[in-house]
Order: structure tokens, then sequence, then C-alpha cells
């Protein structure tokens, strides 16, 4: 089977990531044939799918049932999530889903969702990742923070989710306990869920990869510069960047490499990678990213020779893809996203253009 006018069922659909991919994705291959469902019909109002369909949350008894009924209708050939809690659903799900997927297997996922579990394992496999350690409870939550390096900041998050939820960096015990506390009193998150980790304070980068049975076929790498949203965090960051740049960091690649071969040898899908450099300029794995693109994959989709999203598609369809090269840098090109605006991706010789500088 050939990606030409392939039906893809994209879920989320109208949320900012499902948008980006469906535009990378027609990019790619206008022969597609992209279908659209959600369970908020509002969102889904949004979407630039055709056709779109509203179904049950993935949570919901009725979604797979509701979604075998959109894949038959739609005749759809592929199934795209957008989310970990859609990719924690289908993993879960294998081979009741009446079309394919190309995702990881169910626990190579469970072990990505859950960012202290990831961590303990590229540490005992000898990948650089930061020293991180649980919270078990508030008692002996002094006992962990004596654990981390005597440095000035210490990390506290938890250790699942997206969007750097419940992150900030603190320097003292009584940040960290009252940090803690705020979300168990007003969002009911137990102590148990956060995690302390050493700080990193070097450059971020970002690294989307695609796998085929332990088999690296194509990897790009970028840098976040500024952060979307990221001085109204307390962490003063975030993992939405405002404006990033492609880059050439075969050291980024490398980790990651290391990483998913540390959690799956015969590791297949996409996987994106969070990777920020510790006080020696080592890239730390900071999160892995199991079977879905992340919100801003366009900087990956439409620079270089080869758009990643359209190449998942072929793989997934089990057409053969054949490269030169695993890794494509394309370096030069800046991605700016903001609130209710397009993405913008530009040369770097493109950012000055019809623009006249009037600093004097």
């Amino acid at each position: 089977m050939t990606s030409v006018g392939a039906r893809l069922l994209v879920t989320g659909a109208g949320t900012a990531a499902a948008s980006n991919l469906i535009r990378a994705l027609r990019a790619g291959d206008r022969s597609l044939v992209i279908v659209g469902c959600h369970s908020d019909r509002f969102v889904l109002a949004k979407s630039t799918a055709d056709p779109n369909y509203l179904t049950p949350a993935p949570t919901d008894r009725g979604f797979l049932r509701a979604l075998g009924r959109v894949i038959r209708r739609a005749r759809v050939d592929l199934l795209t999530p957008t989310t970990d809690t859609e990719v924690s659903v289908l993993a879960r799900l294998g081979a009741g889903i009446p079309c394919r997927t190309f995702l990881p297997r169910r626990r190579v996922v469970e072990l990505c969702q859950d960012k202290y579990r990831v961590n303990r394992r590229l540490r005992e496999r000898g990948v650089p990742a930061p020293a991180t350690y649980p919270v078990t409870s508030l008692r002996t939550l002094a006992r962990v923070f004596r654990r981390l390096p005597a440095r000035s900041l210490v990390w506290c998050r938890i250790r699942a989710g997206s969007g750097s939820m419940g992150a900030a960096p603190v320097r003292t015990l009584a940040q960290a306990r009252s940090w803690i506390e705020y979300w168990r009193d007003m969002r009911g998150v137990p102590p148990t869920a956060f995690t302390l980790s050493e700080y990193l304070p070097g450059r971020d980068f970002s690294c989307q990869a695609l796998w085929k049975d332990g088999a690296l076929i194509l990897v790009k790498t970028c840098e976040r510069l500024s952060y979307f949203g990221g001085g109204g965090h307390p962490s003063g960051t975030s993992s939405v960047s405002h404006l990033a740049k492609t880059v050439f960091e075969p050291r980024v690649v490398e980790a990651c490499t290391r990483a998913i071969r540390a959690i799956d040898p015969r590791a297949s899908g996409t996987f994106n990678f969070d990777l920020r450099e510790n006080v020696d300029g080592v890239p730390c794995i900071t999160e892995i990213n199991a079977g879905r693109f992340p919100s801003g994959n366009l900087i990956y989709d439409l620079t270089g020779r080869h758009n990643l999203a359209a190449t998942f598609v072929r793989l997934a369809l089990g057409q053969p893809v054949e490269l030169r090269e695993e890794y494509e840098a394309a370096e030069g090109w800046y991605s700016v996203r903001d609130l209710d605006t397009p993405t913008g991706i530009f040369r770097d010789e493109e950012l000055f253009d019809r623009i006249e500088d009037a600093r004097g």
C-alpha cells in the first residue's frame, strides 16, 4: 500500500497539535484524505480536517465503538492520535482497532508516560538523564531533597502529563514543600505524583525521530530559544516554544538513539524527546513522548528535504522508505509561534523581509 489517496483519521481535531499535524501532512502529500474527530464540538468546529466526527472522550466506554463507526464510515486506513491519553488508550486496544496504527508497544508507552520510571531506566542503562527521585510523602521530603546535588536550584514537577504541568524550580526545602502542598490542596494532586530532580541550566533541545522495528529511519533536532507563556509560569519555561531554531547537534541524536535502545530494541513509531544541558554541557533527556507528534511539529515537517509527518504515514502504511542519512539537521530555519496565529516557519534570511529598521 502506498500513501496515494490514503485516508487518515487524526484525533483531537481542532487542537493546535492536530491542526499543525494536518498542515504538515497536506504539505507533504496532497493526495491524503484527512478525517478528524474530537469529543468537544466547540473545538471540533475549528478542525481543518474534512469530514469531522464528534466522538466520546477517549476515556469513555463508548469511545472504541464510536471510533469503529468512524473508521468504517470514512474508510480510514490509518489512525493517528495526538495526545498522551489517546496514545495510551489506543496502545491498550491494539488489535481491537479496525484499521492500521503505527504506535510503540503498550509497555513502552506506559513506561514513557511515567517520567520517573523512564528516567530510572535511562540512568540504569547509562543514558544521560538528570538525577531524579520520587516523592513518597511530605514526611520524607527532606531526605529526598538532601540526595540532590548541592546547587542553587532543584526541579520539582509532576511525573506525568505534558505542558510542564506542576513544574517549578525551587531553592529550599520549604519552597518544595509549599509547592507540593499547593497542588495537593488546590488541585487534588497527591504528593506521590511529584519528583525532585537536579536542575539543568543549559540549552533546551527537542528531537523528533521515526523508528521501524528497531531501526532509526529519520530524526531531526531543534533548540527552544524562548517559550510561549513562559513568563506566566513559575518555571519561566514551557515545553511549547515561542521561538525555536533547527540545529545540528549529533550529541542530542546520540542520546536519543541510546534512549530508544534502552527502552525497546525493536521500537516502532514516532518519539519526541525533550533534553536540556547539565552544568557540564551534556544534553540530558528529561522526557520522552511516545507515539505522537508534538504541537510544534512544523519545524520538523516544513524544513529540509524530508517531511517527517509524511514519512511517518508511508512507514505506517507499509511503504518502503529509503533515505540516504537518518539525521537531517536542515540548519537555518526558525519557528515562531503565538496565540491565535498560524505557526511561522522562516529561513534565517527571511526574518527581516518586509521589515525596515527604525530603531535609529
